[in-house]
């Protein structure tokens, strides 16, 4: 594996960059202040832009780590504004196994957005980091996210009962994962 950190991704329609300090208000508006956006997510609703300002200067200090993978989506024909993220939000089995995690704003659900994203970054991991497993997960209240891991290749592996906790509460966890012998 060679750990190359956050690198700039095209695909068709869409650019993943590093966040910048400067995004903090597009995320605020985009879909960390949207409480459908957060329903299923492990984080709260953001209450103002100072909430998003603190979490986004956390988030651009990890650049600085070469096992630090956290792109902004950038819809080509809207401009720079992120719509979205997506991460590496764990490693498992050591550091060798990434779990990927994502949320995007409600305005361009169900258009191939995320599946692009997903797809051009479990191709970044395969080709450019080395690893020979994804893993990605979504409370089963939510199979949106599981029809996108599937369209990117993933396979379903398992519920775990009651196996985390958003902001739902306590909730069964659906697993799936691709591995690089399966592309």
């Amino acid at each position: 594996m060679n750990h190359i950190g956050t690198q700039y991704i095209e695909t068709e329609r869409l650019i993943l960059r590093r966040f910048e300090l400067s995004d903090a208000q597009s995320i605020f508006d985009n879909w960390a202040s949207d409480d459908e956006v957060t329903k299923y997510l492990t984080w709260p609703t953001h209450s103002n832009v100072a909430v998003t300002e603190m979490l986004l200067g956390e988030w651009v200090s990890q650049y600085s780590k070469d096992d630090c993978y956290r792109w902004a989506i950038v819809l080509k024909e809207n401009g720079p504004q992120p719509i979205g993220s997506i991460d590496v939000v764990h490693w498992h089995g050591d550091g060798a196994v990434p779990e990927i995690g994502y949320c995007m704003g409600r305005r361009w659900w169900h258009q191939g957005v995320m599946t692009e994203a997903l797809g051009a970054v479990i191709d970044f991991l395969f080709d450019q980091v080395g690893v020979e497993r994804i893993e990605a997960r979504h409370d089963v209240k939510n199979p949106h996210s599981g029809d996108v891991m599937r369209k990117c290749g993933m396979t379903f592996e398992k519920i775990r009962e009651k196996s985390d906790q958003n902001n739902q509460g306590v909730c069964d966890m659906a697993w799936y994962a691709i591995k690089a012998s399966d592309r």
